[in-house]
């Protein structure tokens, strides 16, 4: 086993990122939802925040929109209808060969970072239950708000963050 790491950096992601990043969000579906190549395409195009995090390669990725987009998940119109200032991460994933090394927390920083949002929100599957990203949340300081039926058998958490 090669014990030698890269430094990972988190950059903007671009055009040409996208067939990885659909490979690493489909790969780790039931965490994230499952897309297919356009639908990432079209949620990059109205991402506010759009980042990876590389060394020699993409080793994740997270997407985050503003409100007021023509994006029609539950989850985000939640948001929508009940905060006015908000930052919305829609997707972050991990490929598993760099899960549980630090990339998550990296990713979450430079989102808060760069935003003036008041909230950073999210969703959290609780059915299936997603133990890990509930317990990674509430280190990050997130709270749940609610919770909403996605489809029979789906339900998410959704959490926020005060940022300001």
């Amino acid at each position: 086993m090669n014990r030698y790491i890269r430094v990972v950096h988190i950059r903007d992601m671009v055009h040409t990122d996208l067939d990885t990043v659909w490979a690493i969000n489909q790969a780790n579906v039931p965490a994230v939802g499952t897309e297919t190549r356009s639908s990432i395409e079209e949620i990059f195009h109205m991402c506010t925040i759009a980042l990876v995090a590389a060394d020699d390669e993409i080793r994740g990725f997270c997407m985050v929109l503003p409100p007021g987009t023509s994006y029609d998940s539950p989850n985000y119109l939640y948001f929508c209808d009940n905060y006015d200032d908000f930052t919305y991460l829609d997707r972050v994933a991990v490929s598993e060969s760099h899960q549980r090394r630090g990339i998550g927390p990296l990713l979450y920083r430079e989102v808060e970072r760069r935003t003036t949002a008041e909230w950073f929100t999210l969703e959290v599957n609780v059915k299936p239950l997603n133990e890990g990203s509930l317990r990674f949340h509430a280190r990050e300081g997130f709270v749940e708000v609610d919770q909403l039926e996605t489809r029979p058998g789906k339900i998410v958490s959704l959490m926020v963050k005060r940022l300001r």
